[in-house]
């Protein structure tokens, strides 16, 4: 019998489909409100814009490409990866690695909590220009609330959907971004490292906005954590068309908020305004259904994340269920209980 990761090395357009879907649901909705909270209140200007576009690029160059793609993931434990296991690797050096790993194991599992709301609520938030009367945040704890609820009875149906939906959406993300780049093309400048230099040295403040910026990487450590599911050239291949569709996106929003007319940007999402408005429906749908699958994938990766830290003692004992008869898939009721509690408030 083949071990598992010498299966997940293979790649198919099936296999490429799978880790579309299991992967880059947090990385891929970031579009949906990383540039609306770039420029925020702010008076929009070429040095904020172009040094916030450039400084998405080069994070996603360095941070995802560079850090994860080409180096994280040849650091496999047997073909699996994740914060655990690679603290199996590195824990023979020094046992003060294992606070290293809880602080990751930590901020994965706060990732968790702050995907649902953040991404569901941002989706949703295109409603407000088809029916700006309609109140969203009901919708969006509804929403959240069955996500978390759903999660009891196992995900193996819908988990096959994950795939072609996040094609679609990825699609969408790339279609939306080159129509705004046949209008405005010299926004490809703010590709440049220079603009992104220049906003954090001479735009005031502009170092801060790092956290802003930052937000279009979140997610990047499935791509490490999933690697025994998907296998890493099944990930290096599927990021091109990723990084390809979001990059496009970023910089159509950036060429729509230096040519709409208004110095600020008084609430509205870029994501939101640069698509049609007859789009507006199927797009918000297509929103939606992507933040329920990067939630999904989050709150699959902690019950994971939990389970291999009561294995290591760094978790105390609590029920384990296995809902579906798919092999691996597991729910912890009193970590689903906690998520929901956090993601609700």
């Amino acid at each position: 019998m083949k071990p598992a990761h010498s299966t997940a090395s293979k790649v198919s357009l099936g296999s490429l489909l799978v880790a579309l879907g299991i992967i880059y649901g947090d990385i891929g909705t970031s579009p949906l409100y990383v540039m609306k909270a770039i420029v925020d209140e702010k008076e929009i200007s070429e040095m904020l814009v172009f040094g916030g576009v450039s400084c998405v690029f080069w994070t996603l160059v360095f941070q995802t490409t560079f850090k994860y793609i080409i180096l994280t993931l040849t650091a496999d434990n047997h073909g699996e990866g994740g914060i655990f296991s690679l603290y199996a690797l590195v824990r023979r050096y020094g046992k003060g690695l294992v606070f290293s790993a809880m602080v990751g194991a930590a901020t994965l599992l706060a990732d968790g909590m702050i995907t649902p709301p953040i991404s569901v609520a941002s989706a949703v938030e295109g409603l407000a220009k088809v029916a700006p009367e309609l109140p969203t945040v009901p919708i969006v704890i509804a929403i959240i609330s069955f996500i978390f609820f759903f999660q009891r009875f196992g995900t193996q149906t819908v988990g096959r959907a994950f795939g072609p939906v996040m094609a679609v959406w990825f699609t969408m993300l790339l279609v939306l971004g080159l129509v705004q780049l046949a209008h405005y093309p010299d926004i490809i400048r703010a590709l440049s490292p220079h603009y992104a230099v220049q906003l954090l040295t001479r735009y005031p403040h502009g170092f801060w906005l790092l956290g802003a910026v930052f937000l279009c990487t979140t997610g990047a450590e499935a791509l490490y954590s999933d690697l025994g599911h998907c296998g890493k050239w099944n990930i290096r291949y599927t990021w091109i068309f990723v990084k390809t569709s979001l990059v496009v996106n970023y910089l159509g929003q950036a060429g729509w908020l230096l040519h709409h007319g208004d110095n600020f940007l008084l609430g509205r999402n870029p994501f939101y305004e640069i698509m049609p408005h007859w789009f507006l429906i199927p797009g918000i749908i297509i929103a939606t259904a992507a933040a329920i699958i990067a939630s999904q994938a989050l709150i699959s990766g902690s019950y994971t994340l939990i389970s291999e830290a009561m294995s290591l003692n760094f978790w105390p004992r609590v029920g384990v269920r296995q809902p579906t008869e798919l092999k691996g898939q597991i729910y912890i009721p009193s970590v689903n209980i906690m998520l929901w509690a956090a993601a609700s408030q």
